[in-house]
């Protein structure tokens, strides 16, 4: 596939660097001639230095051609006129835009992003997505990640087995026997940075993350199964109002009125509008990194601390000052992945990557066969997939012990007239049925071979 992305930074970088991987035909356009050099002397790309809205530089970097644009710049109006220029002037089958302003994205206006006015087929709020998986965080706080399939009914939930993990050495088949009215799945193991697609008779052992695709009222059950009991933070403390800590204010208000909420911001103009516009929570203008300002928001009191700043530093040296003087836990934002590496060694206890959340919602419209929503997992080693299965399926029909999946592929859970289904050998399943399952990097494609419209089975 042949894709224009426009804007080379943090995010622009990771949707090259993932669609490259996957011999995809990637060019970049970005003003800054830096960030063009960084992206070719680094991945397998074309880089153009200009603006992607003028269409000269889209001629340049083959939009004729295109099957896709990938408008993430960081101005809304460059990304929404990256569009309609590929459109109107060549004819780029699909646009993808980033859109951060939520007054483009209101409800009342949802004709805006039509063919008939502004063309754009998907549009991505990252901070809106962002905020979204820091509340499911903060509500299952003994997951290191939770991501809902099936209209909301499925999950699939990153678990950490600890050292007192119940179900560490017991055979996976074993689990469903001794819980047969529990409605999850593990479908994926981290075992010191190997992923592993395991079988009924593989066990977890300790240090191990356990990717469990469950039925969503069975999240906190599965949980406790895994040894995690946390209860939900009643005092929190976020480090950043912008647009993400704002949205996560404004939920926890809406949602869990009893939690005592402070958010410290930076900017005074933003802590100003931002407490006029909340009720409860209180607003205190200053730095994350402010020992005395900490102390003045009672962080020694708070269960939580959530650090949401754009600038990685910051969130990770403030949640680990809060830390210190008292915080239960902490939750940062990090964008930059070489950070990742050393937050445990750095004490934080959970991360939010939030260009993860760009990339999978890009991998959707990548991908072929009737495929409805896709999560990258382990730095795109591997992919939770939800597919709905046609006729001309392959899977449709079969006990699923009679077929012969490829490697690299574990079915989670079935969604069908509004039940949740966990699979066993004897499940057949169904046209319209919609699958959630996880797979390897090197399974995806043949995940879309068996859910194509028109099958050609390899």
């Amino acid at each position: 596939m042949k894709v224009i992305i426009c804007g080379a930074g943090q995010v622009g970088y990771g949707i090259a660097e993932r669609l490259s991987q996957e011999d995809n035909d990637v060019g970049v356009i970005d003003t800054a001639a830096s960030l063009i050099t960084k992206m070719t002397d680094t991945l397998d790309v074309r880089g153009i230095v200009g603006h992607g809205a003028h269409p000269d530089v889209l001629a340049k970097a083959g939009a004729d051609q295109a099957d896709m644009i990938i408008a993430v710049t960081l101005y809304d109006e460059i990304n929404m006129v990256a569009c309609q220029v590929a459109h109107s002037l060549f004819n780029v089958p699909t646009k993808i835009a980033r859109i951060r302003a939520q007054n483009y994205l209101k409800p009342e206006y949802s004709d805006l992003f039509s063919r008939d006015n502004m063309p754009i087929d998907v549009t991505i709020s990252p901070e809106i997505e962002v905020g979204k998986m820091v509340l499911r965080r903060i509500a299952f706080p003994g997951a290191t990640d939770v991501v809902r399939f099936a209209d909301d009914h499925i999950a699939m939930v990153a678990i950490e087995c600890m050292e007192d993990c119940p179900v560490v050495d017991t055979p996976l088949r074993q689990l469903s026997e001794l819980f047969p009215d529990l409605m999850a799945t593990v479908v994926g193991i981290s075992r010191g940075g190997t992923l592993i697609i395991p079988q009924s008779g593989d066990h977890l052992l300790t240090g191990d993350v356990a990717y469990v695709v469950c039925q969503r009222d069975h999240i906190r059950r599965t949980l406790s199964l895994f040894g995690h009991e946390e209860q939900e933070a009643g005092s929190i403390v976020i480090l950043g109002g912008g647009n993400i800590g704002f949205y996560v204010a404004q939920m926890i208000e809406k949602h869990q009125p009893k939690t005592r909420l402070k958010i410290v911001e930076a900017s005074r103009e933003r802590a100003l509008q931002i407490a006029d516009e909340l009720r409860s929570t209180v607003v205190l203008n200053g730095s994350g990194l402010d020992q005395k300002l900490l102390q003045r928001a009672d962080i020694a009191d708070a269960d939580l601390v959530v650090a949401l700043t754009n600038n990685d530093q910051i969130n990770i040296l403030g949640s680990m000052m809060a830390k210190r003087l008292g915080a239960k836990a902490s939750l940062v934002l990090i964008n930059d992945p070489a950070y990742h590496d050393f937050s445990d060694d750095a004490g934080i206890d959970a991360t939010i990557n939030p260009r993860a959340v760009t990339i999978s919602r890009i991998l959707q419209q990548m991908r072929k066969g009737r495929i409805r929503a896709v999560y990258s997992v382990q730095q795109g080693n591997a992919e939770v997939i939800e597919a709905e299965a046609l006729d001309t399926s392959p899977l449709v029909g079969q006990c699923l012990r009679d077929l012969e999946l490829p490697d690299g592929i574990r079915i989670g859970a079935l969604y069908r007239d509004g039940k949740v289904i966990r699979p066993d050998g004897e499940t057949r399943i169904r046209t319209r049925d919609r699958v959630v399952l996880f797979a390897s990097q090197d399974a995806v494609r043949h995940v879309e071979q068996l859910f194509r419209v028109s099958i050609q089975y390899f």
